[in-house]
């Protein structure tokens, strides 16, 4: 820089741009960390929390007081405190009157404020709000010198850094928070269970998690629910203070009469919206993922109502919510991360206990703290009653010097005076300016007694306080008895202050096959030619006529059950699969077969057929590979489909035939007929196969298998069934993937196996 540059204050600086950027970045993130994403272990707020709490009590807005408006209040958190967006406040301030989201709400709101389905709440300028009683005990003590206080963001007035906290409020209503490279996801707790843990801890520090864990068995949610988590699972989360845990919603079977039942839904997860809930389940009916639901009503007003009906009552209850749990928001997973700020000032990932030492040390502080401000309240007051009972014992002296001296205080303070025991006495500053300031009511004998009455009281106090400080097992018995009133105020005993959500063994409902819920019935499955597909009632004939669309026709009529799945083969050698329940009903034409599954539309549907395990189909293209495929291969769990036989166009699937022998005879487009032993074909579950048979020109026709000895059997233009034994069939039986030879006269001028 030159020497210009140098004078100059506004002149530039130079540095690396990594360096640069990674400095106000790491502002960015302490700030974000520290002041906006994680709550403090101490009294579990962050400072957004803390300021409309603190805000409230400035406006006097007790919980036995009326209300104001939520706009002033964001308002005034805004300007004095917390200078960003008033919605940011104002939702932040919604939550904590929610009583759907907070175990025990912060806040009284008075008007629309939101509910479990998700809305939002109405503008601040409509809601008001008070503190609640749990806030109040967050607060109690501010003005005792609980805690230190810093100044604003604008340096006018000053906030607490953290409250004093009567109860674990970190634990008993949860936090969440994502800053900068971590993030935090505390679950509520009941705060009976964790007072027990907190007296535990004061009874005996060195107890571990496990005898912890035995007092707070897990979260305590205020939707309720059940918790179906391991108990290792939940040991470990609070050991190390990352988990999850599973959450189901509550449900109950009610008899309608006549064998008929439904299932209704009294409680659901932690932060799931009612709402989505019920768009998801309606969702599930319509795509038949669950098939044993036939509806879902909400029938909700202040407590949750969610109506299931099943589609028969033969199914079993529990199959039918075990289905659910597995595709819908009825059972959730809540991950549990205790990342907090240590003293406010470090973040750590900590166990139930490390929470809960935090709390309890802070409380030991804040008792200190409140304890020596009033000792010195009492020593300011017990000199300011000396004073006053020194002027009692020479009244006249005092009105005398008060009646005729210009400067009353000085002459009271050099003054030396008498007291009973014939000592002198000087008075203090203080107590000086308390006598002149003294009423003449007060100049009355009984007066006299009640202020030796007074320090007496107050010297039995200060002793008692004194001997508080300096004994530490007092402080712990103190504190054990502000616990217990707090049990007493928000535990199990007061409204509200139960456990909620229970727990129970998750079970092996989950692994339930999807036909053990679907009744069992007849259907014909109608393929039509341009892909429509239905199912008619019971197994009609085959033949029967049925009507199509214009232009349409019959392409592929079956025999099924509603517990089958249903597989169609494409040309391309991919199998899609539907379910019988699944399929629309006959009394329409049907639907579109490619809006259930994804089947190109340029794609051709070769073979329908209902696969099931331990078969095996023979699978072939018009190239004249092929291998054997095993029935439970054939079935896809997608709509995408599962491919099997690799083809590449123009090569096409041409054959798919269920094995029932020990040979198998293929035919080319030639008129050339191979049969060779069924062992010959490896067994695949997919892929492109082996050679069947040689071509020069074209390709393969037809192939099926039959039994050696009982002959290959075809059926002639008029119907009758022509069968070659098994000795005339000798000069076609050879190996695999040679030519064979032209087949026997009389076979059909298709060249398929009728």
């Amino acid at each position: 820089m030159s020497e210009h540059e140098n004078d100059n204050p506004t002149s530039l600086s130079t540095e690396p741009l990594s360096r640069a950027i990674g400095e106000r970045y790491l502002t960015y993130a302490l700030s974000t960390i520290m002041h906006r994403a994680l709550p403090d272990a101490r009294d579990g707020l962050k400072p957004v929390h803390r300021r409309i709490l603190y805000a409230m009590r400035e406006l006097r807005l007790t919980s036995t007081g009326g209300f104001r408006k939520s706009a002033k209040i964001s308002g005034d958190v805004m300007g004095n405190y917390h200078p960003h967006g008033d919605m940011a406040i104002y939702d932040a301030m919604a939550r904590l009157a929610q009583d759907f989201a907070m175990r025990y709400p912060l806040v009284n709101g008075q008007g629309n404020f939101g509910n479990i389905d998700g809305d939002n709440p109405a503008a601040s300028r409509y809601t008001e709000a008070r503190m609640a009683a749990p806030s109040e005990s967050l607060l109690e003590g501010l003005a005792e010198n609980a805690v230190d206080y810093r100044p604003n963001y604008d340096g006018t007035l000053e906030e607490p850094v953290v409250l004093p906290a009567a109860f674990p409020n970190l634990l008993a209503n949860g936090s969440s928070g994502i800053a900068v490279g971590m993030a935090t996801n505390i679950p509520p707790h009941n705060l009976d269970e964790l007072v027990d843990a907190c007296l535990a801890m004061i009874k005996k520090p060195s107890i571990d998690d496990d005898a912890l864990v035995e007092m707070v068995p897990g979260p305590d949610f205020p939707t309720g629910g059940i918790i179906v988590e391991p108990k290792d699972n939940i040991l470990s989360a609070y050991r190390t203070g990352r988990g999850a845990f599973r959450l189901r919603a509550r449900w109950e079977r009610e008899d309608l009469g006549r064998g008929l039942w439904q299932i209704v839904v009294t409680e659901i997860p932690y932060q799931v919206q009612k709402s989505k809930l019920i768009e998801r389940l309606a969702e599930v009916i319509q795509t038949k993922k669950v098939p044993a639901l036939a509806d879902v009503r909400d029938e909700s007003a202040e407590d949750i109502r969610i109506v299931l009906e099943p589609k028969s009552k033969s199914v079993e209850p529990e199959m039918l919510m075990g289905m659910l749990f597995k595709s819908s928001d009825l059972e959730v997973r809540f991950s549990m991360n205790m990342n907090v700020l240590i003293d406010g000032r470090v973040p750590k990932v900590c166990s139930l206990k490390e929470v809960l030492r935090a709390f309890l040390d802070h409380r030991r502080e804040v008792l200190c703290r409140r304890s020596q401000h009033r000792l010195d309240k009492i020593a300011h007051r017990l000199e300011v009653l000396n004073g006053y009972i020194i002027a009692y014992l020479n009244l006249d002296r005092v009105i005398e010097i008060i009646r005729t001296e210009d400067e009353p205080k000085p002459a009271l303070m050099t003054e030396n005076w008498a007291v009973t025991d014939g000592d002198a006495f000087f008075l203090s500053e203080t107590q000086a300016e308390a006598i002149l300031n003294m009423r003449l009511r007060s100049l009355r004998r009984l007066e006299e007694m009640e202020l030796r009455q007074e320090r007496e009281t107050l010297m039995a106090e200060r002793a008692d306080l004194t001997e508080l400080l300096e004994s530490e097992p007092l402080q712990w018995k103190k504190l054990s008895g502000e616990l217990r009133d707090i049990r007493k105020k928000f535990g199990k005993a007061a409204p509200g202050g139960a456990r909620r959500t229970g727990f129970a063994e998750a079970g092996e409902v989950e692994d339930v096959p999807i036909e053990a819920m679907i009744e069992r019935e007849p259907i014909t499955v109608i393929l039509s030619k341009m892909g429509w597909v239905r199912a008619m009632k019971g197994h009609n004939a085959l033949d029967a006529e049925v009507k199509f669309k214009d232009g349409d026709g019959p392409g592929f009529v079956i025999h099924a059950e509603t517990t089958d799945r249903i597989v169609m083969l494409g040309a391309n050698g991919r199998a899609y699969t539907i379910l019988g329940a699944n399929l629309p009903g006959g009394r329409g034409m049907g639907e579109p077969v490619r809006l259930m599954v994804d089947i190109p539309n340029e794609v051709e549907i070769t073979h329908v057929l209902l696969p099931k395990g331990g078969e095996k189909y023979l699978l072939a293209s018009t190239a004249g590979d092929g291998f054997l495929c095993p029935g439970e291969e054939m079935i896809a769990q997608t709509k995408s489909g599962k491919q099997l036989l690799n083809v590449r166009a123009p090569v096409r699937t041409a054959v798919c035939h269920k094995i029932n022998g020990d040979a198998i005879a293929v035919v080319g487009e030639n008129r050339k007929l191979l049969i060779f032993g069924i062992d010959e074909l490896p067994e695949m579950s997919k892929g492109k196969g082996v050679r069947l048979q040689k071509y020069k020109d074209g390709g393969l026709s037809d192939a099926r298998s039959f039994v050696l000895d009982n002959g290959l059997m075809w059926k002639d233009p008029a119907g009758r069934t022509r069968t070659v034994s098994r000795e005339d069939l000798a000069e076609w039986r050879t190996k695999r993937a040679t030519a064979g030879r032209m087949a026997p006269r009389g076979f059909p001028q298709d060249n398929k196996f009728n």
